[in-house]
C-alpha cells in the first residue's frame, strides 16, 4: 500500500524528474498524518503554489516543510473555529439588551471589524466577566495573539513573505502563452493613418435593467423555484437531445427494476460536507421525483465529473430503494454558436477597414484586478497597463474587478492618506472611497482616453469591490457619475453578455474556476498523470451548464483560507473572512446563458492564466494584473477580420458561424 502511495506521488509531484528521498518521506508523512489520498495532497499543493506564487514555489525539502506548516495551521484554525459554537449559542439565548447598552453591537455583527471586538464570541457572548477585564484593559491570552503577525493566520497572511518591487519584476513583457501564433498580433499589422473613429459598437445582450434588484430580499419558495425550474428545463432539454418518449423518465429515489433517466441536480449528502465519491447524491426536481435526493452508484467502467449545482442525465436503476445504480451518464447538449447574416458580417467587416483600404485585425487588452499588491496602494501594474494602451492604441480595454479590493489589507485597515497621490487634494476627514477611486484609477483612466480617443474601456465589477452597492451576485453595475469615468469607459454587470461588432464576448468577474478546482469531482480511467487538461475541462464544465456560476452551493466563507490582515485589531483570532461568492439565489437566472455559446469566454481566475479553445468557444483566463506579494498578467487579443462571404453565400443569406477560434491570437505577457 505504501509502495502504492509512494508511486501516486512521484506520477504527481515529480512527472519528469526523480523524486528526491527527503521530500517524499514528507509527503508520505502529510498523507498519513492529514488522512489525504496522494490527488488530495496534490490539489492542497497546488492551491497552496498559487497562494505563495507558482513562479517561486519549487518542491524542494524546504518549502514541502512550509507547506506541512500551512495544512497544519489552517487545521488549528478549522478546530478553533468550530470550538466554541456551543458557547456562543447559549449566549445567544440571554437578552441582548445588556450587550447593546455596552457597545452598540447586539448581534455581533461589528466583530473582527472593530478594534475592540476580537472574532467570534465578542459582544454579548463573551459575558460580562471577558467584558470587565477589557475595560480594564487586561489582555486574554486570544487577543495577544490575534493581533499583529504573532497570529497564528500569519503563514496564510496575505502580506506575509518577501514583497517584490514592480519596478524589480522580471521578465516583464514576457509572452507566457499564445494560442494560434501562426496569426500576426495587431501591434504588428501596418497602420499608417493614425485612427479617428471607433471601430466597435457594443451593444448589451443582457437585460441590464433586471440586475437592480434589492439584495437580502430573497424568499424560500423563488428561490427553489429556480433551482426547480433548471432541472425542469434540463430534462426537456435532454429529451428532445436523445429522442426519449416521457416514459423514459421516472423518479431515481423510487425503488423500482426498470431502467428510466433521471435528470437532477448534483449535491452532498451532507448539508455542510465536502463532496467526494461516497457522497455523492442526486437531487430531483418537484415534478419528477417530489424534490427527494437519493444517493448515486456508478458500475464499473462509467466515469463521471461531477460538482455540486451540475445538472447531469444518469441512466440506471434503484433495485434495493437506496441507491441509484448509474449505468451510463448521457451528454447535455450544447447551445448552438453564435452566427450572423453574410450582409451583417460584411457591415462589421467594413468598420475595420484602415485609411489604406485593409482590414485590419481588432485588438483587445483584457485585465483581472486586484490591480496592486496587498503592500501598497501604487497601483503600479495598472499605469503600466494604461500606458501599454497608450503606445499599442487598442480598440477594445477590458478591465474586471475587484478595483478597490474588500479584501486589500491596507483598504480594510482605512488608512488611506499616506498611500494617496499628493496630486489628489482629498480631505482625510471628507474622504469617501468614491474620492480614493477618483484619485487612484478614474484619473488614470481619463490621460489615457484623452491620448487615445478611440478606445473603447470595459469595466465590469466584482462583488469585492468596496465601491459596489450591489453585494451579492449576479451584480448591477457601479454608478459612472459619482467616480469621474470618462464618456468612452463602459461600465456593465456582472456578469454581462456582448456584442462586439459580431463578436459575441461573455464576462464574469466570479471566480468559477477556482470554485470548480475545489469542489470537482472526476472519475476516469487515465487518473491526474494521464496528461489531461485540467483548465480546459473545467472550463468546458461552464460551457455545457450553459451557466456563469453552475456551482451550488458554493463553498462557505467559513471553509475558504482566513485573511492574515497584519493590522493590529483587525480581524479575530482566525483571521477576516474572505468574501466568497455572494450568490443571490432568487436571481441565479441572470447568469444563464440565453441563446448561443459566446464566441469568447473571459472567466478571470486565480488559477493560471490561460487561452484554450473549448467547445468553439475562445475560453480566456487572464490572470490577475498584480499578485499578492509581485507583477501578474494580462491578455492581448488580435481579431482577424473574418473571410469574405461568397457569392452564394450572400445570395442565400443564411447565418454564418463567427469562427472566430480561429482567426483570434491571443497572448499572454507578463506585466
Amino acid at each position: 500500500m505504501a509502495d502504492d502511495t509512494s508511486s501516486q506521488l512521484h506520477t504527481l509531484f515529480f512527472p519528469h524528474a526523480p523524486s528526491p528521498s527527503d521530500v517524499l518521506h514528507e509527503l508520505l508523512s502529510l498523507t498519513s498524518l492529514l488522512s489525504l489520498t496522494p490527488e488530495e495532497l496534490f490539489y492542497k499543493w497546488e492551491s497552496y503554489a498559487i497562494k505563495m506564487g507558482t513562479e517561486t514555489t519549487l518542491i524542494t525539502y524546504k518549502t514541502i516543510k512550509d507547506f506541512k506548516k500551512d495544512l497544519q495551521d489552517a487545521l488549528e484554525r478549522e478546530s478553533r473555529a468550530k470550538a466554541p459554537h456551543a458557547s456562543v449559542k447559549r449566549a445567544v439565548a440571554a437578552t441582548p439588551r445588556g450587550a447593546a447598552r455596552g457597545n452598540g453591537d447586539v448581534f455581533g455583527m461589528m466583530e473582527g471589524l472593530t478594534p475592540g471586538s476580537n472574532g467570534v464570541g465578542s459582544g454579548s457572548a463573551r459575558g460580562g466577566a471577558k467584558r470587565k477585564a477589557a475595560e480594564t484593559g487586561t489582555p486574554s491570552q486570544k487577543a495577544m495573539k490575534s493581533n499583529g503577525r504573532s497570529s497564528p493566520t500569519g503563514a496564510v497572511s496575505r502580506a506575509d513573505g518577501p514583497a517584490t518591487s514592480f519596478v524589480e519584476r522580471q521578465n516583464a513583457g514576457q509572452v507566457v502563452e499564445t494560442l494560434n501564433a501562426h496569426l500576426t498580433s495587431a501591434t504588428a499589422a501596418e497602420d499608417e493613418e493614425p485612427r479617428v473613429e471607433k471601430r466597435v459598437l457594443l451593444k448589451a445582450n443582457t437585460e441590464i435593467p433586471k440586475f437592480a434588484y434589492k439584495s437580502m430580499a430573497m424568499q424560500l419558495t423563488s428561490a427553489s423555484e429556480i433551482l426547480d425550474d433548471r432541472i425542469d428545463t434540463f430534462t426537456e432539454l435532454v429529451q428532445d437531445h436523445h429522442k426519449l418518449s416521457d416514459s423514459a423518465f421516472g423518479n431515481p429515489a423510487a425503488q423500482s427494476t426498470a431502467e428510466i433517466v433521471a435528470v437532477g441536480r448534483i449535491a452532498c449528502d451532507q448539508p455542510t460536507g465536502k463532496l467526494n465519491a461516497a457522497s455523492i447524491t442526486l437531487e430531483t426536481s418537484r415534478r419528477m421525483g417530489a424534490g427527494l435526493r437519493v444517493q448515486l452508484k456508478f458500475q464499473p467502467g462509467v466515469n463521471y465529473d461531477v460538482f455540486p449545482g451540475k445538472i447531469v442525465a444518469l441512466r440506471g436503476t434503484n433495485v434495493n430503494g437506496d441507491s441509484f445504480l448509474v449505468s451510463e451518464v448521457l451528454s447535455l447538449p450544447l447551445l448552438p454558436p453564435a452566427a450572423s447574416t453574410p450582409s451583417e458580417l460584411s457591415i462589421h467587416t467594413d468598420r475595420t477597414i484602415s485609411a489604406t483600404g485593409n482590414a485590419a485585425p481588432l485588438q483587445y487588452l483584457i485585465a483581472s484586478g486586484p490591480y496592486t499588491p496587498d503592500t501598497e496602494l501604487s497601483f503600479a501594474a495598472l499605469h503600466t497597463l494604461l500606458d501599454l494602451a497608450r503606445t499599442q492604441q487598442p480598440d477594445i480595454l477590458l478591465l474586471t474587478g475587484p478595483f478597490l479590493d474588500l479584501e486589500h489589507p491596507l483598504l480594510a485597515s482605512g488608512d488611506l492618506e499616506p498611500h494617496l497621490p499628493t496630486s489628489a487634494h482629498i480631505d482625510p476627514d471628507r474622504a469617501t472611497l468614491n474620492d480614493v477611486f477618483r484619485a487612484l484609477i478614474s484619473v488614470p483612466l481619463q490621460q489615457l482616453c484623452q491620448a487615445v480617443p478611440t478606445i473603447t474601456i470595459i469595466l465590469v465589477p466584482s462583488v469585492r469591490d468596496a465601491i459596489s452597492t450591489a453585494v451579492s451576485w449576479p451584480q448591477d453595475r457601479f454608478a459612472k457619475g459619482p467616480l469621474g469615468l470618462p464618456k468612452q469607459v463602459q461600465v456593465v454587470t456582472n456578469p454581462i453578455t456582448l456584442s462586439v461588432n459580431e463578436t459575441v464576448l461573455g464576462i464574469s468577474s466570479q471566480d468559477i474556476l477556482s470554485e470548480l478546482r475545489r469542489e470537482n469531482v472526476k472519475s476516469s480511467a487515465g487518473g491526474l498523470g494521464s496528461g489531461e487538461d485540467m483548465l480546459a475541462r473545467l472550463a468546458g464544465q461552464v460551457i455545457e451548464q450553459r451557466h456563469f456560476f453552475p456551482v451550488f452551493p458554493p463553498q462557505a466563507r467559513e471553509a475558504l483560507p482566513a485573511l492574515g490582515t497584519g493590522v493590529e485589531g483587525l480581524g479575530g483570532e482566525g483571521g477576516v473572512l474572505p468574501t466568497g461568492a455572494g450568490l443571490d439565489v432568487g436571481f441565479l437566472k441572470l447568469g444563464e446563458w440565453l441563446s448561443v455559446r459566446p464566441d469568447v469566454l473571459v472567466l478571470p481566475s486565480a488559477l493560471p492564466a490561460f487561452a484554450k479553445v473549448v467547445d468553439s468557444v475562445l475560453v480566456i483566463n487572464p490572470g490577475t494584473l498584480s499578485k499578492r506579494r509581485g507583477a501578474g498578467t494580462y491578455a492581448s487579443l488580435s481579431l482577424h477580420p473574418r473571410s469574405a462571404p461568397s457569392d452564394e453565400e450572400r445570395e442565400a443569406d443564411h447565418v454564418m458561424g463567427h469562427e472566430v477560434h480561429s482567426r483570434a491570437r491571443v497572448d499572454v505577457v507578463r506585466i
